[in-house]
């Protein structure tokens, strides 16, 4: 049998220590003497081995369970050229003298026999958690100040905040069912009012803690998979910890360190300006559903005018076979809670409850409207040809044919009004284009344009080139007319369209060729000044001038005196509305005309 040395502390077998493996060599009487380690448990380990003959000038070492080298030596009292290193490992027991240990551990299960390479230059081995890099215990040797981070052994890290746990009530319909969720990793649940922004009710929260963390969760996200246990790096003990909701960043869930926040938080005029803010990338919650409203194929102004919010978002749609990739609102303040429409015409829109209360006759009267979550075009409205007569009917008609292929038609149909309200019926859509007989479409029009379903029900009215004025206006243009409003107008006015809500679009439809005959020519620019002159803008003066101008073409000089009868009668009547009114009625206006020009050049 060898002697038996140790190294410091006293082995768990009697043995002599030693200060070095020279003085161990230097006081053997033995060819070989054995330097032994305090921690190692050397019950199942054979003191009374001893090396072959072509194996006596090396040292023999042993390794523990977790080095190659655990100061297990058997070492030639002669000396040694090389170090042989042996398969067989001997346990290290557990021992807490080097480690520094935080709380919010686990610590049951972990392996305090743990030991760094005794070769290696001295250094801080930090543990980490199932959540970090830090965070768990920390072995120090002495006179170490580099830290070495340690990926093969980890520690559970249970809540950093355990005993009460803060919700933000959203007055949504699953605020019941996000309580009993955290009431199986809290021992405290307490609800606090959602009031206007986050940063507010954050404020409210904190001022009345002391100190340490304390987590903040919302109503609106399902906490059923999330880990509490979750806990920031070392380094970032002192921020804002802030975890998505869905994809979106700005999310519902904070971590907050009291006493960094609170010293922080009065020089913060925006929860997104806090100074130390991190945002979780590596994981998120999930929000709760957003429930649907499904309405008409029409403005939804009104929908949301009378619809009762539970929930703070709410899809309105017409649209349910389609598949939408719905955006998570970021709901830190009402600037951020914006109206999201998903499609081009606003047909599909996520509504914020913040919206309701701003809204009269159009949701822009809530500002905060966002259009960059397009993601469709809706579907396209209907075309109706509606023609009398004309002469150059069947020539438009057949170009617009070639042009798109969902056109219909209303011909023959007595009275203006009545045409108008023939073509709505035939509409299967809320809105429709009425293309009239003497416009000859723009090729390049775009027949996916759509109105705006943000805005009340109104009239859309687009651009027509005159020929004969070179005027560019709304004067016979193509005009996407709103169903309802047509079947309920009573057209008591000068004009069927300007008689109800309506919008100047300025994309140009077309080219209106009204000026085919006499009749037609002088007919178009009658109507149409006795409303520029019941009308008097700086616009409408320009236009009248411009009809009043003279022409060189016969068809021209008609358009021009059919200008000039109409200023001539609007005076002659001092502009009284029931005589202007009396141009809506094709009889009079014939009558009209052949009293003043003679029946040979009868309308």
């Amino acid at each position: 049998m060898f002697d038996i040395f140790h190294i410091g502390k006293s082995p768990t077998i009697n043995s002599t220590e030693v200060e070095s493996f020279e003085e161990a060599r230097h006081l053997s009487k033995t060819r070989y003497c054995w330097v032994l380690h305090y921690l190692c448990d050397y019950s199942d380990f054979d003191l009374l081995w001893e090396p072959k003959p072509w194996e006596s000038n090396q040292c023999h070492a042993w390794g523990s369970q977790w080095q190659q080298d655990s100061e297990t030596y058997l070492i030639p009292k002669d000396g040694f050229s090389e170090t042989h290193y042996h398969q067989a490992k001997i346990q290290r027991v557990s021992d807490k003298t080097n480690w520094e240990i935080p709380n919010n551990l686990d610590i049951g299960d972990f392996d305090f026999s743990w030991h760094p390479d005794v070769t290696e230059e001295p250094y801080i081995y930090q543990v980490g958690t199932q959540h970090q890099k830090t965070g768990g215990p920390r072995y120090v040797v002495d006179g170490a100040t580099i830290v070495k981070y340690i990926g093969e052994i980890k520690i559970n890290h249970v809540s950093i905040s355990k005993d009460i746990v803060y919700m933000i009530d959203h007055s949504n319909s699953n605020s019941s069912n996000v309580v009993k969720q955290l009431e199986t990793a809290f021992d405290d649940v307490i609800t606090t009012r959602f009031i206007s922004s986050y940063l507010g009710t954050l404020k409210r929260i904190i001022r009345k803690l002391d100190g340490g963390y304390v987590w903040v969760t919302s109503t609106l996200c399902d906490y059923s998979n999330f880990d509490f246990s979750w806990h920031p790096e070392t380094w970032q003990s002192t921020m804002l910890h802030v975890f998505p909701s869905n994809e979106q960043k700005f999310g519902d869930t904070f971590l907050i360190n009291v006493d960094s926040f609170n010293d922080r938080i009065g020089k913060t005029e925006l929860l997104e300006w806090y100074d130390t803010i991190n945002f979780i990338t590596d994981r998120s919650i999930p929000r709760w559903g957003i429930p649907y409203i499904e309405v008409n194929d029409d403005s939804i102004v009104e929908d949301v005018k009378q619809h009762n919010f539970v929930e703070p978002i709410v899809l309105f749609t017409n649209d349910t076979n389609k598949e939408y990739k719905i955006p998570t609102t970021n709901l830190w303040r009402e600037k951020t809670r914006t109206v999201v429409p998903l499609s081009t015409g606003a047909n599909t829109t996520l509504v914020t409850r913040d919206a309701k209360n701003h809204i009269d006759t159009q949701v822009y009267d809530y500002p905060f409207v966002s259009k960059k979550f397009i993601q469709c075009k809706d579907n396209p409205l209907d075309i109706i040809f509606i023609s009398n007569g004309e002469s150059n009917a069947e020539q438009n008609w057949n170009r617009l044919t070639s042009l798109t292929t969902n056109a219909k038609r209303v011909d023959g149909v007595d009275g203006r009004v009545q045409a108008y309200q023939e073509a709505a019926k035939l509409s299967d859509t809320a809105w429709f284009f009425a293309v009239f007989a003497k416009l000859q479409v723009n090729e390049n029009f775009d027949w996916n344009w759509q109105p705006d379903r943000l805005q009340q029900s109104k009239h859309y009215i687009f651009h027509a080139k005159n020929p004969i004025t070179g005027l560019e206006y709304g004067h016979m243009a193509m005009i996407a007319y709103n169903k309802d409003l047509v079947l309920n107008n009573d057209a008591l006015g000068l004009d069927f369209t300007l008689d109800q809500e309506h919008e100047v679009v300025p994309i140009l439809s077309g080219t209106a060729y009204y000026a085919d005959n006499i009749g037609t020519a002088w007919r178009s620019a009658f109507r149409e000044v006795i409303k520029l002159k019941d009308s008097s803008t700086i616009d409408n003066e320009y236009r009248l001038q411009k009809w009043l101008d003279s022409s060189d073409t016969e068809l021209g000089v008609w358009s021009q005196r059919g200008a000039e009868d109409a200023v001539e009668y609007y005076e002659n009547v001092n502009g009284e509305f029931s005589k202007l009114r009396l141009s809506y009625e094709w009889k009079w206006l014939n009558d009209y005309f052949n009293a003043k020009y003679g029946t040979e050049h009868a309308l």
